[in-house]
């Protein structure tokens, strides 16, 4: 296996690729595997929430791609480079589509083989990843990196406690029923260090989010309507119904741990790894040790499952 040097510049390499999903053009970045004989194994990255492929994907593409994994990552609807209004809408059903329609699009590039896809989820991306896996055949294996898991008591300990989670979802729903009556999309911002009516409450997430914007590689907006369709999804079910196999990265320094132990407990297949690393949550976002190290061990994971790029 091999480590790469990751520069700031985000996703200008690669190549600059369109697929649809959702009647809208998503746009990505494929990064091919750096050796192979004969079309290679291919993975599918999705990141955290309200991401863009500038972010947390491209540090883990560049780097299985040269542990010999062609390598997909994409901004999902309504962000970044591609399609789809209003702008800055985080709506989980559809990143779902979007990671399903990134998986077949990678079965129709002739240096991949069908047969052997898989995804990876970062963060929000990793209970995205579970629930991808868990109902599309074209998907054989399945990473989630420090995944932020969706259930009712999870969202009540991410957001203050249930009363805060209803509160939220009556704002949205109203926001949603304006928009659909009138057009208008009502905006917070998606970080705010003190603020805590915005898409990500909480010190922690401005902290990495906010130079994302001040660089200009992350649009620090949110669309309030979002939280009609955000806390009406949940990921525990798909997690009870995945029967790939699963690599789960999150260890007690990565957020909700005991109910990212419940999401494992629940997957029915006996072919998964829960790896506890004592890692803080974003330093699987950009450390380059730690995501080193991490995508070794996604690299044997995918081997194991997929084989190698030598193997036919």
């Amino acid at each position: 296996m091999f480590d790469v040097t990751i520069d700031a510049a985000g996703a200008t390499d690669g190549e600059r690729v369109t697929f649809q999903s959702g009647g809208q053009t998503l746009v990505g970045r494929l990064y091919p595997a750096a050796f192979s004989h004969g079309p290679a194994p291919a993975v599918a990255i999705i990141g955290p929430m309200t991401y863009v492929k500038e972010q947390a994907p491209v540090q883990y593409a560049r780097r299985l791609a040269a542990n010999g994994f062609t390598a997909l990552i994409f901004d999902p609807r309504h962000r970044g480079e591609s399609g789809g209004e209003p702008r800055n809408v985080e709506d989980p059903f559809a990143k779902v589509a979007d990671l399903r329609a990134a998986a077949a699009f990678l079965t129709e590039r002739p240096e991949v083989d069908a047969a052997r896809i898989a995804v990876l989820g970062i963060c929000m991306g990793g209970n995205t990843a579970m629930h991808a896996a868990a109902d599309d055949p074209l998907i054989r294996v399945v990473a989630a990196v420090t995944p932020h898991v969706r259930n009712a008591e999870a969202d009540a300990q991410w957001l203050g406690g249930p009363d805060a989670v209803a509160a939220r979802l009556a704002r949205g729903r109203e926001a949603l029923a304006k928009y659909e009556a009138t057009g208008e999309v009502q905006y917070v911002p998606a970080v705010d260090s003190i603020n805590l009516e915005v898409g990500m409450p909480g010190q922690l997430p401005w902290s990495w989010y906010q130079p994302h914007a001040d660089r200009g590689t992350w649009e620090n907006r949110y669309a309030v309507h979002s939280d009609a369709a955000l806390l009406t999804y949940e990921s525990l079910s798909a997690a009870a119904r995945l029967t790939k196999p699963l690599l789960f990265v999150h260890g007690d320094n990565c957020a909700l741990p005991e109910q990212a132990k419940r999401h494992f407990a629940v997957v029915p297949t006996h072919d998964k790894l829960h790896l506890r690393p004592d890692t803080p949550h974003l330093a699987f976002y950009d450390d380059p040790t730690v995501i080193a190290a991490t995508t070794n061990q996604i690299t044997d994971w995918f081997a194991r499952h997929l084989g190698s790029t030598t193997t036919a």
